[in-house]
């Protein structure tokens, strides 16, 4: 299956659906199955920050029991949409649609990044170890939601 390593707590906020989007400087052509990883290093301003801390203690965790270096979750990359425009507090996607809100906070809409879409994330009842890789990488090993 394919991987993405993500930096905490954006991992986290992703895999328990703070966002539909994750962006990223480079594109990608691969639809399908999609692992997500959470890489060792930990973003400590960003977790810090009292809006994220809200919204992880929604979902019942705390900054600093984020798990790190595990497979956490599963979803379906649907689409890579390049960033055209971009404002203070918004985005406009190349299919028009327009990113506010929470979804615009958690993500880097600079024009030119790429929001990768997701569906169907489900977050694993166990967690798998795994050292991550940069760009996409390969899991071999199997994955039970």
């Amino acid at each position: 299956m394919k991987v993405l390593s993500i930096i905490q707590p954006w991992a986290s906020l992703f895999v328990l659906g703070e966002s539909k989007f994750e962006t990223r400087s480079w594109k990608t052509n691969y639809r399908g199955p999609l692992a997500i990883h959470t890489s060792k290093k930990i973003d400590k301003k960003a977790s810090s920050h009292p809006n994220i801390q809200k919204l992880l203690n929604l979902k019942g965790q705390a900054p600093d029991t984020l798990p790190t270096g595990m497979i956490i979750g599963v979803c379906m990359l649907t689409d890579c949409l390049r960033v055209i425009d971009s404002r203070e507090n918004e985005a406009v996607l190349a299919d028009g649609r327009l990113v506010i809100g929470n979804e615009f906070f958690l993500g880097d809409y600079t024009v030119g990044n790429y929001a990768w879409e997701v569906s169907s994330m489900k977050q694993l009842d166990v967690f798998i170890p795994a050292k991550g890789q940069l760009g996409l990488w390969e899991y071999n090993g199997d994955i039970s939601i």
